[in-house]
């Protein structure tokens, strides 16, 4: 199997479909790997997309990553066995990057990444979720993922009442666990939020609650004391990423669970906040973004620093709330997966015909990703291929 092309288009992404919420103004980036294997009459095309909640990559993709891979068309193929193999890609596109400094062109070639994850088990005519298993000797038992649905977002008006609306929903779509967001008002508005989503979930343990980096040091402790009586699910993003020191106070007072790792994107940048922030591993929940992180191959290096270190598979809990975090989560025996059941479409969210019960779902068995059976996103993926022609 040889690499032929590599596309990629920018496009918007919101965190509602709703207009009169904020977007942020984001965007992502689309990819597309194309491949000479014929299936059907069609190449073989492998698809991915920058993840969730930074921006597209579309110069580092087209200027340096992309042209790596076309320069070693057969980097997705290991020539000892005659067979797909996704780390030699990896390291064809890592080939000359120095260490440190890893910004962002880590999600540039975790989107790659995830194509050529897609494209490879589209190969082998098997859903991700058990090619990675194949791929990787691995013996997690395959089962129903345990999900919780990522929202709550402020909305612009009537924020408490949509708020409920938005976890009644979640609820009826048979999610046990939600997380919303904090530290965009003062914590007495905020804990008034948390008491409104929890008449609808009932238990502090099926909420979780994220302040998206909001708050300093004397800020995050308030509000550590403000919402420790609510029993959380955890605390997620308390302040800067890289103020570990914060993270450590609040650990050292706060008696829930923190999640921390979101925007850490690297295996030396997870090593530093395992080793600095004082995170206590029979609690607390690691969020590494598998695409934010370089891609799969990075992420596996980074499961097995945190084991070395003590930290348990299933306290890692991947951000994104898409198709591909769930296949590696299913994999790999992780706690549990995000998902985001009606924000940042057309990317978010499970195939259209999924379901989830009793807070649980499985990886589509469609081989590869499996965004063709996400009818907006399909349409999207067909709409870049006739840019190349296909």
């Amino acid at each position: 199997m040889r690499l032929k092309q590599v596309l990629e288009r920018t496009v918007p992404i919101s965190r509602y479909a709703d207009p009169s919420i904020p977007s942020g103004d984001l965007d992502t980036s689309l990819v597309a790997v194309v491949t000479d294997r014929v299936v059907e009459g069609r190449p073989v095309v492998g698809y991915g997309f920058a993840s969730i909640g930074r921006f597209g990559q579309g110069g580092l993709i087209r200027d340096r990553f992309a042209p790596r891979l076309l320069a070693a068309p057969d980097c997705l193929i290991d020539p000892d066995r005659g067979a797909p193999d996704p780390f030699r890609a990896w390291h064809a596109m890592m080939q000359g990057e120095k260490p440190g400094g890893h910004g962002e062109r880590s999600v540039a070639v975790g989107a790659l990444d995830m194509a050529i994850w897609d494209a490879c088990a589209k190969t082998a005519e098997l859903p991700l979720y058990r090619y990675i298993q194949r791929h990787l000797d691995c013996e997690a038992e395959i089962k129903p993922v345990p999900v919780y649905a990522g929202g709550g977002y402020y909305f612009p008006e009537n924020d408490r009442e949509r708020l409920r609306d938005e976890m009644q929903m979640f609820v009826a779509d048979g999610f046990t666990h939600a997380k919303i967001k904090i530290g965009g008002e003062p914590i007495d508005d905020d804990a008034r939020r948390i008491e409104t989503a929890l008449e609808v979930l009932g238990d502090g343990a099926r909420l979780a609650v994220d302040a998206i980096y909001a708050y300093t040091r004397d800020d995050a402790l308030a509000a550590a004391r403000e919402i420790e009586r609510f029993g959380l699910w955890w605390f997620e993003d308390i302040c800067d990423p890289l103020d570990f020191e914060t993270v450590a106070a609040v650990a050292g007072r706060y008696r829930g669970a923190i999640a921390a790792g979101e925007a850490q994107f690297s295996m030396a940048d997870a090593r530093n906040l395992i080793r600095y922030a004082g995170l206590r591993p029979d609690r607390d929940i690691l969020l590494f973004d598998i695409t934010h992180c370089y891609g799969l191959p990075e992420y596996l290096g980074i499961l097995r620093m945190a084991e070395s270190l003590g930290w348990a598979r299933k306290s890692f809990f991947p951000h994104g709330g898409h198709l591909f975090t769930l296949h590696a989560v299913a994999a790999l025996g992780l706690g549990g997966a995000e998902i985001n059941p009606h924000n940042f479409q057309p990317f978010g969210g499970l195939t259209d015909e999924a379901r989830v019960v009793a807070g649980h779902t499985s990886p589509p068995e469609m081989p590869g990703i499996g965004f063709e059976g996400r009818q907006a996103l399909a349409d999207m993926c067909h709409d870049l291929r006739k840019q190349a022609g296909l």
